[in-house]
């Protein structure tokens, strides 16, 4: 009788080194209880020191290991068909002084850009303006308005960013992380697409 399984490779998973990569790590599955237990502690891959930081395994690969088991099973892919093994070192102590350069550099980084920004829109010669319309006399320094005016703009950027620190105001991702989300996206693709060695066939008749 035709056994019927269902897979659902998992787009990326993080491990460490020597470790023994197994299906179940890299695939969800659905099949009866005594070929599922069969299949899911199938050795996919070993972890060694001579491996890149990026693995691909390919549902191909998923396949040819399943039939040896299962030569006759239906098997059902849904969703993606490749699984991205990321091999990760070990986490070092973050370096204070090196923390300190860092934010130090964004911070006045970010100052310099608003600043710069500010001068080219002429912002100081608006708050003048709009202080003299509604007052009638002309102040050089209208604080009333340009402290106001700075408090919203760093409060602004909080929203925009949706995070107070680590606390994250809503569940609305922030323009920020889908930006991330599209970079990763795309790096993912790319590496599936270059380091997967079966996605590629060069054929010279020469």
């Amino acid at each position: 009788m035709e056994k019927t399984i269902y897979i659902r490779m998992r787009h990326r998973v993080i491990v460490h080194q020597d470790i023994l990569v197994k299906f179940q790590d890299i695939a969800q599955v659905i099949a009866d209880e005594e070929i599922y237990q069969k299949i899911i502690a199938i050795p996919i891959h070993k972890i060694t020191k001579q491996d890149n930081n990026i693995i691909i395994i390919d549902v191909m690969k998923v396949i040819k290991l399943i039939n040896t088991l299962y030569p006759d099973a239906d098997i059902q892919i849904i969703g993606p068909t490749q699984t991205i093994i990321e091999v990760v070192s070990k986490k070092r102590g973050v370096s204070i002084p090196l923390f300190i350069l860092i934010w130090l550099l964004l911070f006045f980084g970010a100052a310099m850009a608003i600043m710069n920004f500010h001068e080219d829109v002429s912002m100081k010669a608006v708050h003048q303006h709009i202080y003299t319309i509604i007052t009638g006399t002309y102040n050089p320094h209208p604080l009333i308005f340009q402290i106001p005016y700075s408090i919203g703009l760093g409060l602004g950027m909080v929203l925009f960013f949706n995070h107070i620190f680590k606390k994250r105001i809503n569940e609305e991702p922030s323009p920020l992380e889908v930006e991330m989300f599209n970079y990763q996206q795309n790096l993912d693709h790319y590496v599936i697409m270059n380091e997967n060695k079966e996605s590629m066939l060069k054929i010279d008749d020469h």
